[in-house]
């Protein structure tokens, strides 16, 4: 049995998720994930007007009269959330946690999507494939895919972006808008990245907190790494030290966003403390722009 607080939270997040995707999102959703192209519908005779490239001549051939091929928009679209659950993501030092944040978010890409009508699928990753739910149309799946990502309970610490992404190369055969939730602290990913930015339309989701990047002058502070419990006390007194910490954060951050280029994938910037609809909205009015 789901526990009640459980659902509780899913009918929050569904109230006020859905209220943004009606009055913010869904156009531009609609307007960035096109189809997959256009597939054949039916043939008819030809009238006045239509393109003679277009005449089927086998039909034409069989009746003795001229037909035309008529072909629609394939809309349907296939919307995977990966979405990393490893220790590091229970961590915020503003109103909520990095995983939080992460689940409203999914929940908004979600109800957009079955919105449009596309189906949504769910991979939940630690340092291995925990959970994989296949892509379904439709607010009851909806609502199971966010029941997933509040009651789950991970069963490992460390994050293996790579394995996530192999994983899904295997179930996703058809190329998927791909939203990749993760605050993004592993290595040894890059292949996979390559590959899965080749085969998807994969956008990184990268989660992040300001304790994260800079520290305040607290004086001696114990600093322990969530996905591996290693612990050592700091000076956050000294300036030298603060530097170090903010330089070390910012190069790993600046190699991650060149390796996302390097496989053409679009990242969205969350903090914990801002909130996430204008980050997110600057990502889709970015990808109208270079598709104008």
């Amino acid at each position: 049995m789901i526990p009640r607080e459980i659902l509780k939270e899913v009918r929050r997040i569904e109230i006020s998720t859905r209220g943004l995707v009606n009055e913010v999102f869904s156009g531009e959703y609609h307007s960035v994930f096109k189809g997959r192209g256009m597939s054949f519908a039916e043939v008819r005779e030809y009238q006045y007007g239509d393109d003679i490239r277009s005449i089927d001549w086998n039909v034409t051939a069989r009746t003795g009269a001229p037909f035309v091929k008529i072909f629609e928009e394939e809309r349907e679209l296939t919307v995977m959330l990966i979405v990393d659950v490893s220790a590091s993501g229970d961590f915020g030092t503003r109103q909520r946690m990095k995983a939080e944040v992460g689940v409203e978010i999914c929940a908004a890409l979600a109800f957009s999507a079955i919105k449009n009508n596309d189906k949504v699928g769910l991979i939940i990753f630690s340092d291995h494939v925990e959970k994989f739910v296949p892509p379904r149309k439709g607010r009851r799946h909806v609502l199971r895919v966010l029941r997933e990502l509040l009651y789950h309970r991970p069963e490992g610490r460390g994050t293996d972006i790579g394995a996530a992404l192999e994983y899904l190369t295997h179930v996703q055969r058809k190329r998927a808008v791909t939203f990749l939730v993760s605050d993004f602290r592993a290595e040894g990913f890059e292949k996979a990245l390559a590959v899965a930015g080749r085969r998807h339309d994969l956008v990184a989701v990268r989660l992040s907190d300001a304790r994260e990047e800079e520290l305040p002058a607290l004086g001696f502070v114990e600093l322990e790494d969530p996905e591996t419990g290693e612990r050592v006390i700091v000076n956050t007194s000294k300036p030298a030290f603060r530097t170090a910490f903010r330089g070390v954060n910012a190069s790993r951050r600046a190699a991650l966003d060149r390796t996302l280029r390097r496989s053409r994938v679009d990242v969205i910037d969350i903090r914990t403390g801002e909130p996430w609809v204008k980050p997110l909205m600057r990502f889709f009015q970015g990808r109208l722009r270079r598709m104008a």
